[in-house]
């Protein structure tokens, strides 16, 4: 294709679900999809062969539960409003409160069919980057215990602990002791506890032994608690890559830029939020520590958008790029498709989905009538 594309592949999706199906069935535990990493609704046929559920954090995304996947979502949001709060709790099972004025705003409004949980904050993550660190300091996260009453309200059925950012089942391991210490106390008043995303068990080195362990040790111990996981990246770990052209070389004060057809701010931003450096094919990112002999060929690479900022360095090839070639950026579905903007007016890359058969199917293509029809 001559537009930037990123390629879903259909069997590597599949092999995760797989993964995490056999997980949840051996844990005897739900595990749902959280839609603020994975979106791509026309996948949803694929993901129903695996998974009931979903979860939402908007009445964009509670919609899409019902209308595309289905089923309605669990639903959390650190703050819901008059205009939406009825409209969510129609799309919704489980309908999650981050604060108890929240709860006592709302949760007459929400119907006998929603089940009500509350957000607590254990004050324990071991995310070092603090953009997702959900329980630094001053979050606007959770309730901490030392706010709870000791009887809970009688329609507060669960706790939802969100504590993980692509992290292993050791970094579970650890949290749950303070989960524990800290609200165990409640857990005879409730009926489910999720214990929120990052749990990477897709991964390849994820310890999923430990994992289900993890999961047994709780039945039982709290064996009336119906265990929830809604990890995001897990599901859509490894499934595709992004693929951009370069459409221009520039040098000044001796560095070369290879302008890309996508921008890192629009396509990539956790690149520049996190940040991270994603893995490119055919290149290395060097820096001033690399001990490792550079390849001939080194380049900023750089995306179309205005922002000065628009770029990552250094990334070595092993030759001259040109005008047309590809450019891969590897493992781009999970978060990236979700996250995509159109900063400057640019242009979504298409969406496509590779087959088992090995066959692509063209799932969306973008033109400049989606960011004008923004406004209609």
């Amino acid at each position: 294709m001559a537009t930037p594309y990123y390629i879903i592949e259909e069997r590597k999706l599949r092999d995760n679900l797989q993964v995490i199906a056999d997980v949840a069935r051996k844990a005897d535990v739900e595990i749902i999809l959280a839609f603020k990493a994975f979106a791509l609704w026309k996948t949803f046929p694929i993901f129903r062969e695996y998974i009931k559920s979903t979860t939402a954090s908007s009445l964009s995304e509670a919609r899409m539960a019902v209308e595309k996947f289905g089923a309605p979502a669990h639903t959390f949001s650190p703050a819901y409003t008059d205009d939406e709060i009825e409209g969510i709790a129609a799309c919704s099972s489980h309908l999650t409160f981050n604060s108890l004025s929240q709860y006592d705003r709302y949760h007459q409004r929400l119907g006998r069919n929603v089940s009500i949980g509350l957000r607590v904050n254990p004050e324990y993550s071991e995310v070092e980057t603090l953009l997702y660190n959900p329980c630094a300091p001053g979050t606007r996260f959770g309730v901490t215990a030392d706010k709870l009453p000791e009887q809970l309200p009688a329609d507060i059925e669960g706790f939802h602990c969100h504590c993980h950012c692509e992290s292993g089942s050791d970094v579970l391991q650890r949290t749950l002791v303070h989960i524990e210490e800290k609200f165990s106390r409640w857990f005879p008043q409730l009926k489910w506890l999720n214990l929120g995303g990052g749990h990477l068990m897709t991964r390849k080195d994820y310890d999923i032994p430990l994992l289900i362990r993890l999961m047994h040790g709780l039945h039982d111990r709290y064996p009336w608690l119906k265990i929830i996981l809604e990890p995001g990246s897990a599901f859509a770990w490894q499934t595709g890559p992004l693929v951009s052209h370069v459409v221009d070389i520039v040098e000044d004060k001796g560095i070369r830029t290879a302008i890309l057809d996508v921008s890192f701010t629009c396509h990539m931003p956790d690149c520049l939020e996190m940040p991270y450096f994603p893995e490119v094919r055919g290149a290395r990112h060097v820096d001033e520590q690399d001990t490792l002999a550079p390849l001939s060929h080194c380049y900023r690479l750089g995306g179309n958008s205005c922002l000065s900022g628009d770029y990552m360095s250094s990334w070595s090839f092993d030759h001259e790029l040109v005008l047309g070639e590809e450019v891969v950026f590897e493992d781009m579905i999970h978060y990236t498709t979700v996250k995509t903007n159109m900063f400057n007016g640019i242009s979504h890359p298409s969406i496509v989905m590779q087959h088992t058969d090995g066959s692509l199917e063209l799932l969306r293509q973008y033109s400049s009538d989606d960011y004008l029809s923004r406004m209609d």
